[in-house]
C-alpha cells in the first residue's frame, strides 16, 4: 500500500514539474531522474531490509525449534546459548565454554 502512495505523490512531482516550473526540458529530465533514482534505491534498500529480517528471523525459529545453527562460525543451540528476544542476540549460558558471549542472530545464514 505505501508503494502505492509513493508512486501518487512521484506521479505529483512530476506533474508539478511540467506544468508549474519555468525549468528547461533538460533540467526537467535531470530532475525526473534524481527523483527516480532516489524512488528506486529506497525500494531496494526496503526489499534488503525485508530479506535481512526473514532470514535473520528464520534463523531464531530454528533455534526455538531446537536445531544448531551457525552464526559468526560459532555452533548455536539451546544448550549452550539463550536467545535475547530485546535485542535478538544469542548469550553464552553459564557453565558453558560461550559463558557471556554475545552473538547476534543478524550474523547467522
Amino acid at each position: 500500500m505505501a508503494y502505492i502512495g509513493g508512486l501518487i505523490v512521484a506521479a505529483l512531482f512530476f506533474l508539478a514539474l511540467h506544468y508549474f516550473t519555468e525549468l528547461t526540458t533538460k533540467q526537467k529530465a535531470i530532475s525526473g531522474a534524481s527523483v527516480l533514482i532516489l524512488i528506486m534505491a529506497a525500494i531496494a534498500f526496503n526489499a534488503y531490509n525485508n530479506k535481512q529480517r526473514e532470514m535473520m528471523l528464520n534463523a531464531v525459529l530454528k533455534y526455538k525449534q531446537g536445531k544448531t545453527i551457525i552464526c559468526s562460525g560459532q555452533k548455536i543451540n539451546a544448550k549452550s546459548y539463550s536467545l535475547s528476544i530485546g535485542t535478538y542476540t544469542f548469550i553464552g549460558k553459564k557453565n558453558t565454554p560461550h559463558y557471556a558471549e554475545m552473538i547476534p542472530a543478524s550474523s547467522c545464514n
